[in-house]
């Protein structure tokens, strides 16, 4: 009945969470508002995936890639290590667009070094 506002609950393959067991921080769903809502602020219909608090929201197009998963949750560490991250990040999107935003550098960086060492490791 909610779905088009708070998504579907989504659980994540078994071999993902053995390769990259910090997803199991997260707790992931499928669809929702918040997804359109973060597409609008970037002049797009809908985003593949968005963090709000310790709960990821991945667009029903979204692949289920590690790097966007591990981007996502380093959002999930931002909110538990700040709880004025979200107008922190609202600041930081205004003040250097969003792709310059120094919390989605973070992640971006995040992402790609746990992709890089977990490939090595594997």
């Amino acid at each position: 009945m909610f779905r088009w506002l708070i998504g579907t609950p989504c659980t994540l393959p078994a071999a993902l969470l053995t390769r990259y067991p910090e997803l199991r921080q997260a707790r992931w769903r499928r669809g929702g508002l918040a997804l359109r809502i973060g597409g609008w602020c970037l002049g797009r219909a809908s985003v593949a995936g968005i963090t709000l608090w310790g709960t990821i929201y991945l667009a029903d197009f979204a692949s289920l890639e590690p790097e966007l998963l591990l981007h996502e949750l380093r959002h999930v560490h931002q909110f538990q290590g700040d709880r004025a991250f979200p107008l922190r990040y609202l600041w930081r999107s205004l003040r250097h667009g969003y792709a310059n935003n120094p919390y989605e550098s973070d992640a971006r960086a995040f992402a790609a070094q746990r992709v890089a060492g977990a490939s090595s490791t594997v």
